[in-house]
């Protein structure tokens, strides 16, 4: 029989160990553990009901184009609680000069698709506008160096793209600098693009023929009708009980006659033939500082950022005579580095997935952090909540009292995949295939996005499950 180790209890583990009970149950000898240092398992993925809201602590859907975390539902029995986004009112906009500008209609990511509203948003500049229309000429580039995102975009579409576009994207969806973050790892699908077809506006206006002619347009995000942690719930209620350790810290791992040791923190040891390391890469890294020196230092290396996410609910009832009148109608905003704010994005919830808020409820939810503000985390919620209200007074006049608030802290939760990331990533790989039976999972690697980490785990189980009496290289 196969004893496996899953050290952590995020998506990323739980999803390895799903696949590995559904093997067990189907008759493949095997036994596993799971061990979570904290009293709960999901990782960042939280949610709770407060006021009659359903409020996101973490990742409150994933992008419908990934498929692993709809066919987990799907294995799970749970498809029928899937939900698409209200994409009805899928509009986003960009704080310039002190006002809202909605990106225009057409604009996939960072990329036009539409001739009239690019041209005449107010968005960018006639420079700017120049330089889009001289991109649908761009020719075929392909080069193996890595580049940053923001390196790739501007010479795409120019500066301005990147400072008013491109970077509150990216900070949005990484916690990181576009100045900093790899283009083949952030923007793999562009850089593809660029190689087929030199220009992206070409190549996506050419994909969306396709996608027309192959019928209606899914929803962009897709979330579950009780919040992302009813998948965690549902995941949770198909594992053994009796393999869950919660409230266990691993000191070390390591290995001794073709086994691997697990150390646990009350000095304990536990022998496994598999490990799964599901936790960040600084962890991992310095769980096996003695098993494999060059492997933890290389994981070690991996920069992560922090997050702040704070949900605001308002009483809709108290929008209807302002003055300023209501909020935007969209999925929210964001706000590049160089409006000097502390937030760096607003989803208006009640827009983005209407059920999640009752109708005389307003729910928000403000994100602040990132790689550029890691200071944020040293405040108290007091203070974190009177400097979102001040800035959405500065951004919205919405002075209002909230009639509640929450403040959630993720700190060192989001991978960086910094200029040079795949080449590490393919360096980790060869140094992990030293070690026979280490699997390794998580959002520190290829792709950080709920699906990614499900993605990750099942993967690392998969691995465990194929190998049959070998043990995985």
């Amino acid at each position: 029989m196969k004893r496996i180790g899953i050290i952590g209890g995020g998506i990323s583990g739980l999803a390895a160990a799903f696949y590995l009970e559904r093997a067990r149950r189907s008759g493949v000898a095997l036994h596993y553990t799971l061990f979570e240092a904290t009293q709960r398992l999901g990782g960042v993925v939280r949610t709770e009901r407060l006021d009659g809201c359903l409020v996101e602590g973490g990742p409150d859907s994933f992008l419908t184009d990934k498929q692993a975390a709809a066919t987990l539902c799907r294995d799970l029995g749970i498809e029928d609680q899937l939900i698409g986004s209200n994409d009805a009112q899928r509009k986003t906009f960009i704080l310039i000069k002190d006002r809202l500008v909605p990106i225009p209609e057409g604009l996939q990511f960072l990329v036009p698709t539409r001739i009239v509203p690019a041209l005449t948003t107010p968005l960018f500049s006639a420079t700017t506008k120049l330089r889009m229309a001289k991109e649908y000429f761009a020719r075929p580039r392909r080069t193996e160096e890595d580049e940053s995102a923001a390196q790739f975009v501007e010479r795409h579409f120019g500066p301005e793209m990147v400072e008013r576009l491109a970077d509150p994207l990216l900070a949005g969806v990484y916690g990181g600098e576009a100045a900093r973050l790899s283009a083949r790892a952030v923007l793999p699908r562009f850089v593809e693009m660029e190689a087929r077809h030199g220009s992206l506006s070409r190549a996506l206006l050419a994909a969306r023929r396709r996608m027309s002619a192959n019928g209606a347009a899914r929803p962009i995000f897709t979330s579950l009708r009780d919040g992302m942690q009813q998948l965690v719930d549902r995941v949770t209620a198909q594992l053994d009980p009796s393999a869950l350790r919660l409230g266990v810290s691993v000191r070390a791992v390591g290995r001794e006659q073709g086994q691997w040791l697990v150390l646990q923190q009350d000095g304990s040891v536990e022998r496994f033939d598999f490990l799964v390391l599901a936790v960040p890469a600084y962890v991992a890294g310095a769980l096996l500082r003695t098993a494999h020196p060059p492997l933890a230092k290389l994981l070690s290396a991996v920069p992560y950022s922090s997050s702040v996410t704070v949900a605001l609910g308002y009483d809709a009832a108290a929008f209807d005579a302002r003055p300023e009148g209501k909020l935007p109608q969209g999925f929210g905003f964001l706000i590049p580095h160089g409006a000097r704010k502390r937030m760096l994005a607003c989803t208006l919830v009640h827009n983005k997935f209407p059920h999640r808020a009752p109708e005389d409820r307003l729910l928000l939810r403000v994100f602040l952090g990132g790689s550029r503000d890691e200071a944020v985390l040293a405040l108290d919620d007091e203070e974190i909540v009177r400097t979102v209200r001040r800035e959405l007074w500065e951004i919205l006049s919405l002075g209002t009292e909230p009639c509640f608030t929450r403040v959630y802290r993720w700190p060192r939760a989001m991978a960086q995949y910094e200029v040079g990331h795949l080449a590490r990533v393919a360096e980790i790989e060869g140094l992990r295939a030293e070690l026979p039976g280490l699997a390794l999972a998580g959002n520190a690697y290829r792709g950080i996005g709920v699906p990614d980490c499900i993605r990750s785990g099942r993967d690392a189980a998969e691995e465990i499950i194929k190998s049959g009496d070998r043990v995985i290289c």
